[in-house]
Order: structure tokens, then sequence, then C-alpha cells
């Protein structure tokens, strides 16, 4: 974990030397909490008709989904797991990475759920409307998991209107304090660290899969 602000291009040239070493055999495993200067960065399937108004800088981050935005205030987990050695289930791996940011989200008292046919992370917000708290994009190379999730602690939600978040226009994005849940990052944290067994106990699905 990096105290402060990490700029995305680095954190990303960092990820990626790293999976490749975990790859070769002569990396162990790591997950980064980090914190970014505000961004957008456009997955694999961006669209650019969804970069409304591109007034931070564009980055394109090589994982799955569409446009996203990464800033202070926004806690962004990056996963560089061995699923060669977890079963090589990437569905799985996904389905796990929603059930562990849930689960640390309810340690805080915020009550998220996944959507059918929408990935991320959602609750309800003060309007009683789904509204997405969390996002995930993740990319597998070589059986080694790059990216990951982010979750929305306090950012300036007005930056997401920059784009068509993960391309889905009809559901507003919220935070943990707009849900009037004040949070330090360190408390989210220490939630993530806290759920994080579970998570892990949860990729043995791979595992079972090749049986």
């Amino acid at each position: 974990m990096t105290a402060g602000l990490t700029p995305y291009a680095d954190a990303l040239a960092a990820m990626e030397a790293r999976v490749e070493a975990i790859a070769a055999g002569t990396a162990t495993e790591q997950i980064w909490l980090l914190e970014h200067p505000p961004v957008y960065t456009a997955g694999t399937s961006a669209d650019p008709a969804e970069l409304v108004s591109p007034r931070f800088p564009v980055v394109p981050a090589g994982r799955g989904g569409r446009y996203t935005y990464h800033g202070p205030g926004q806690r962004v987990g990056y996963l560089m797991l061995d699923l060669g050695k977890r079963g090589r289930d990437v569905r799985c791996f996904v389905h796990g990475v929603e059930g562990w940011v849930i689960a640390a989200l309810a340690t805080l008292g915020i009550e998220a759920f996944r959507a059918p046919g929408r990935v991320g992370i959602w609750t309800h917000d003060r309007d009683g409307r789904e509204a997405k708290v969390g996002a995930i994009g993740v990319r597998v190379r070589r059986w080694v998991t790059l990216h990951g999730f982010a979750i929305n602690v306090a950012p300036d939600l007005s930056h997401f209107g920059g784009i068509v978040p993960c391309g889905l226009p009809d559901f507003p994005v919220t935070s943990l304090a707009a849900l009037g849940n004040p949070t330090p990052l360190e408390t989210v944290d220490h939630a993530l660290a806290l759920t994080l067994p579970g998570f892990l106990q949860t990729l043995s699905c791979g595992q079972q899969n090749e049986t």
C-alpha cells in the first residue's frame, strides 16, 4: 500500500511488471491499495461517445469494461493473484472480488449487493435508487490477474460527469460519504483486510471446477 496519490500510469506500469514476474515465478502475489490523482481510464470496451467531457487525463487501461474515473477519496485495489494456482476460473474470481467488497462494506454498515447483468457493487442511495458504489474491472494475463476494484469512499462525484460511468447512463454513482457514512480510507482498508481471508477462500471454487 502506498500513502498519498499515486499517478495512474506509474501504478499501471509497476503492476504490469509485477504480473510478468509472478507469471515467471520470480515474484509473489500482491494486493495494492492505492489512491490516484483525477484520471479517466478506458477499458477494452470503451466507447468514445461515452467520454462526455475529458476534463482529466484519459489513459487506456487494458482491463475489461468501459470508462471509469479514479481520484482522491476513492480506494482502488489492484489484485495480482495467480489463478494458475487457484483453478483458472475467471468468473469465480470476479464473483469473489464482488463478494469481498460487499462483505467489507457490510462491516461499515453499508448494505451493498450484486445486480444481475451489471458488474460492480451496488447499493440504494438516499432516494432509494440503485446506485453504483464500487466498480470492478479486471484482466488476466498468463493466468495472473491485473487491476481489480474501486470503492467510492468520498470522491468528488461531479467528476464522474465527464464520462458515462461503465456505460450505464441510467444509474447514478454514489459514495459512502453521500450515503451519510463518512469513513476514513484507513477504516475501509481495515474492513478489506478483515474480510480478505474469506475472499481468498472463495477462489477455491476454481480449483473445484478442475477436479
